[in-house]
């Protein structure tokens, strides 16, 4: 299958997860109804779609892809296909941040001013405990990080151990992700974007930085300023979707690996795809989330997992049957 293909296929699953998204729920819409709310935009139909399921969508796929080109951002950088979005502590900042805003009883608009806080405070910590005499190494930023990560989660434990007990429900159930009251992420969908051609333009910097350092400084790669844009993309692109969603877990480790897996390794095209593989995970897991047992809502990063572990674990065992 050429790219192309692959393209088309996973666009066309992308337009799918969108459609079931907006389709199915406690009250299922058919094509003709669907139909209906787009063209006419009035009625019970047309209220379902654009008030309710059709931002919790867009959230979704903005989590989703923002997760996945995180992943393949920090994968690059490692140079390791199993590197997470949440290794470097990022993800535990926001949500450091945002706990803080729901224990003390704050309007979501400053939680989210908390959470990018507490994401861009950490991302600049951990750059700077990483850089020793003019030497950037991202090893060091790795296991500074996984420290400063493991901090936080201790603090993120005392947050749930000081809330009130009707407010520890509501605060686990964010922290496995929660899309019930997520509005149009404007703000994310524009970081996507931005992220998006940013991957495009520097696909072939992120082709020889795969390869290793001194491979790709011989094919004229600026390694360093490479290195501190991945970092930052990738550091933005999690708190935007912890923010969004809480902490979907999986997403940014498994779809980026899959997309490997099918053959795809420029980053032109790798990264693309898999922000839209990915937005189409998290559309699909927060779909069956909230109508599989309607009207009790699961997490979405329970399906995430369920769906993400088992799809792994398949292509890892093809894929080593292959080679043999």
């Amino acid at each position: 299958m050429n790219n192309t293909r692959k393209f088309v296929l996973v666009l066309l699953l992308a337009l799918a997860a969108v459609a079931a998204g907006l389709a199915t729920g406690s009250v299922s819409l058919d094509a003709d109804q669907l139909l209906s709310a787009f063209l006419m935009r009035e009625g019970v139909a047309s209220d379902i779609v654009w008030q309710l399921r059709a931002p919790r969508v867009f959230a979704a796929f903005v989590t989703g892809a923002l997760l996945s080109i995180a992943g393949c951002f920090l994968q690059t950088l490692l140079r390791n296909p199993l590197a997470d979005p949440y290794i470097f502590g990022v993800s535990s900042g926001a949500a450091a941040g945002m706990l803080a805003a729901m224990l003390l009883g704050l309007t979501m608009n400053v939680g989210y001013l908390l959470g990018f806080a507490g994401a861009a405070a950490v991302a600049l910590l951990v750059a700077l405990l990483s850089y020793r005499v003019a030497d950037w190494n991202p090893y060091r930023l790795l296991l500074t990080g996984v420290m400063v990560a493991a901090g936080l989660n201790a603090v993120i434990s005392l947050v749930l151990v000081l809330a009130p007990s009707y407010a520890v429900k509501g605060m686990l159930f964010w922290l496995m992700g929660d899309l019930t009251y997520a509005e149009p992420p404007v703000g994310a969908g524009l970081l996507l974007c931005f992220l998006f051609v940013l991957s495009i333009a520097f696909g072939p910097a992120m082709n020889a930085l795969a390869l290793g350092r001194l491979k790709a400084a011989s094919l004229g790669v600026e390694t360093r300023r490479l290195e501190y844009t991945l970092y930052l993309g990738a550091a933005a692109a999690t708190a935007a979707a912890v923010i969004t969603a809480g902490t979907i877990g999986f997403v940014g480790l498994v779809v980026p690996h899959l997309i490997r897996l099918f053959g795809v390794h420029d980053h032109r095209l790798l990264v693309p795809l898999a922000a839209l593989a990915g937005g189409s995970l998290v559309i699909f897991a927060d779909t069956v989330a909230r109508s599989a047992w309607a009207p009790v809502q699961l997490p979405v990063g329970i399906l995430t997992a369920l769906v993400g572990v088992p799809v792994l674990l398949l292509l890892l065992g093809r894929q080593a049957d292959a080679a043999r």
